[in-house]
């Protein structure tokens, strides 16, 4: 099986996006809920999430696509840009 996620082996690293506390609390508890997945940062914003991104280089970003300012689409653009 593959080094992350998988019968002992690494946790597969995720940073969450979203602009809404709310729903970035329900995904923070739900990934909590699986061992495998360990979340390694979260922001409430386009640019944070750049930024924290760059900072941590998770394995998955889970990206809100709809944000104020620059959207999703271009953050993850930008993330792209910074950590291909």
């Amino acid at each position: 099986m593959s080094k992350n996620g998988t019968e002992g082996g690494e946790p597969i690293t995720v940073f969450v996006v979203d602009d809404h506390d709310v729903v970035r609390k329900g995904l923070r508890f739900y990934l909590s809920a699986h061992p495998e997945i360990t979340l390694v940062g979260e922001a409430g914003d386009t640019q944070s999430a750049v930024e924290g991104v760059a900072e941590h280089v998770p394995d998955v970003v889970l990206m809100d696509l709809v944000m104020p300012g620059m959207d999703g689409a271009a953050a993850t653009r930008a993330i792209r840009e910074r950590c291909p």
